[in-house]
């Protein structure tokens, strides 16, 4: 028997946190014996959560698919490789010639971005499809972030990410690092980090119409309305230029004096009754802000996933340019990542076209995922019928599930890459399976380029790949060569993911023609990872504007203050739907293991106590919650976390549906947030989902 020590970086959330992984060879098998945090590693220091434990879960999860599936009836029964590559390319290019293009949809998911195969290859074989039918969970999530910095920089990744081990200053707002270990603010072991902004004589101040893990740390807490972030935003910004509370910014800008005279009648006074923050806390948090030698303002999902949305996140980096911390150190600052995904890729591109149903804005080539249902449901030239998902389950994570449950049943094929039978793909006709992660080498494109210094590291598989089984790359290449091959479509020559990454390496600013000249060989050398610096000014020379100025005031961002103005103040009474993140979870696949799961159950609603007794409600009871589009039944608590007017239960449950194979995530099913978020509530300027603000009603069950 043979004990050997692995290192590699967890691949669940976005901390992507160093591990040591002890594993025991025998006879029978390679057994993982012990997950723990690795003290060396560069960026981590050590740091775990209980979601990199659960790896070994992963792993040794029975109810994990291990070969292709099809199903027949109710039944699923195992298909070889290639006779499902050349199902899906019968079927799939059947359907097109007598459909057009646009009849096959494409929906991605939030592990796709976890996956450096899936980042290499998947669109080796979907863009064989030339559908306009794509969607992924971008639009249930960070869409504004992308869209403001594509407007205002040039590029929908070159967003500007906290420069926290520096900052003087911390205002969050609809971010919950301490449970989400970070986002869109890459930030292993954040507690720590966000401590040290208080012992060197800093502030942490939170946002949040909950009192989450993270405002329970913060020097100061405040409640906002869900859905008024913006008005709080625009109230801050107005005292800000009001207050003569400015500075000048080294940064080329075009629009100030725009966006000045745009925001002259959002004063705190008149955005207060919105967000329902008191004005002369408005007003002080925006002269406490200015006044800290190093500040930055930071927004996350809970910002992103509401009515106003691109508009928050315009605000946040308007609030950080006007302060001077735009492109500063202790303020925002952009990384420079050593595969540069800026660099190497356009800018992307907005609305050239839009969803045939309601004309929704595509971004990038993707279209809103609200619109999905519809585009399959509505009849007519152009009706979505087939689909192809990519490790995702929208019905448990878009807008109005039951809804896309009914348009998955009648639909004409679905094909899925993933690796269980889950709330959606329990309607495909064909399941493939990859290899698990540990089975796989690794490195982090993305989270890399969000990360609160620069880092990298190359993950080497730890487990072999098993007879039979195929990476996701080979998967993609596989349906690549069987669709090609009916449709004539010539395939260009592809490497395997390691050999992109190596050049992609090679050719950035660590790579041959630097003194670090990293390569995956180099790398192979830092089993802890490669430390790079900390981050620094670099914005001016990476916008991808006419021009390379700053865009201040776009005109779509502006026009959009016209629908902003005109909401209306909330009814007393109404109360509000948010959602709620926890570090045992990570969207809708992680409650299959039992490391996860154990321990009290954790998808209650919460409620606070005086919303309760008004309504004759009695804290443990069993409810029923209501909004436009359903109704689903759930256990509530009381809680003084929650500000009164609002309620928050957690996305990702909702497990008790019929022909679903993952017995633990079963055994405590819970409800699904999204059979009541209502997929016609949007920013309609990016057209991503308002999953937080939804208008709810709650009574007795």
């Amino acid at each position: 028997m043979t004990k050997t020590l692995h290192h590699r970086a967890c691949h669940l959330c976005e901390a992507i946190c160093g591990l040591t992984i002890e594993t025991t060879t025998s006879e029978e098998a390679v057994r993982i014996t012990s997950i723990k945090g690795d003290p060396q590693d560069a960026f981590s220091r050590g740091h775990i959560c209980p979601k990199a434990v659960a790896l070994q879960d992963i792993q040794n999860d029975p109810d994990r698919l291990r070969q292709p599936m099809r199903r027949v009836g109710s039944e699923w029964l195992p298909i070889e490789w290639d006779e499902a590559f050349a199902l899906v390319a019968e079927r799939l290019s059947a359907i097109q010639a007598r459909h057009g293009q646009n009849a096959v949809a494409i929906y991605q998911g939030n592990p796709s971005v976890h996956n450096y195969g899936l980042m290499t290859h998947s669109n080796y074989f979907l863009g064989l499809l030339k559908t306009r039918n794509r969607f992924s969970a971008t639009s249930v999530d960070q869409l504004p972030h992308h869209l403001s910095s594509h407007l205002m920089y040039g590029h929908g990744l070159l967003l500007p990410i906290p420069d926290i081990d520096h900052t003087d200053f911390m205002l969050i707002l609809g971010g919950n690092p301490l449970a989400s270990n970070g986002s869109i603010m890459t930030v292993p072991d954040v507690e720590k980090r966000l401590k040290a902004i208080q012992a060197r004589g800093g502030k942490v101040v939170v946002v949040d119409p909950r009192r989450s893990e993270t405002a329970a740390i913060a020097d100061q807490h405040l409640f906002v309305r869900p859905g008024g972030d913006a008005a709080l935003l625009f109230g801050l910004l107005n005292t800000l230029f009001a207050e003569g509370l400015t500075r000048a910014t080294h940064l080329p800008v075009d629009g100030l004096d725009e966006v000045r005279q745009a925001v002259a009648d959002f004063s705190a006074e008149s955005m207060s009754p919105l967000c329902a923050v008191p004005a002369a806390q408005i007003r002080q948090l925006a002269r406490d802000f200015a006044a800290a030698d190093k500040a930055v303002c930071y927004g996350r999902m809970g910002v992103s996933t509401q009515t106003f949305g691109t508009l928050c996140h315009w605000l946040v980096q308007l609030i950080n340019l006007v302060t001077g911390n735009l492109d500063r150190v202790g303020g925002a600052l952009c990384t420079e990542p050593a595969v540069d995904l800026v660099a190497s890729t356009s800018g992307g591109h907005f609305n050239r076209w839009q969803s045939r149903v309601s004309g929704l804005p595509e971004y990038s080539g993707e279209l809103p995922v609200s619109a999905l249902a519809e585009e399959m449901l509505s009849e007519g030239e152009g009706q979505v019928r087939a689909l192809v998902t990519i490790a995702g389950n929208p019905v448990l994570s878009t807008p109005n599930g039951r809804q896309l449950e009914q348009a998955l049943d009648g639909l004409e094929f679905m094909v899925s890459i993933d690796l269980y039978i889950n709330e959606t793909t329990r309607y495909a006709d064909l399941i493939l399976p990859s290899t698990s992660a540990l089975e796989n080498d690794h490195y982090d494109t993305t989270f890399n380029m969000f990360a609160v210094r620069n880092v990298s590291r190359f993950n080497k598989a730890i487990l072999a790949k098993p007879v039979g089984a195929l990476h996701d790359w080979e998967i993609f290449v596989g349906l690549a060569t069987a669709f090609s091959s009916l449709t004539g479509q010539v395939l260009k020559p592809t490497m395997a993911p390691a050999q992109m990454i190596d050049m992609g390496l090679r050719m950035g600013m660590y790579g041959d023609a630097s003194p670090h000249q990293l390569s995956l060989k180099t790398l192979e050398d830092f089993p802890h990872g490669v430390d790079l610096g900390a981050l620094k000014p670099n914005l001016a020379p990476r916008l991808k504007t006419p021009g390379q100025r700053v865009q201040a005031a776009p005109a779509v961002i502006l026009a959009d203050l016209t629908r902003f103005a005109a909401q209306r103040v909330p009814a007393v009474g109404e109360l509000l739907m948010i959602g709620r993140r926890h570090v045992r979870s990570n969207n809708s696949w992680m409650h299959n293991y039992h490391r996860l799961v154990k321990g009290k159950p954790r998808h209650q609603l919460l409620m606070h106590p005086d919303d309760l007794a008004s309504r004759s409600l009695e804290d443990g009871q069993r409810v029923q919650v209501s909004s436009r589009v359903g109704v689903i039944e759930v256990e509530v608590l009381a809680s003084l976390e929650m500000m009164p007017g609002v309620v928050s239960l957690p996305h990702g449950w909702g497990h008790a549906r019929p022909g679903v194979k993952t017995a633990i995530a079963s055994g405590q099913p819970g409800s699904s947030a999204n059979d009541l978020t209502d997929e016609r509530q949007l920013d309609l300027l990016s057209g991503n989902a308002a999953l937080n603000g939804v208008p709810v009603t709650v009574a007795a069950a």
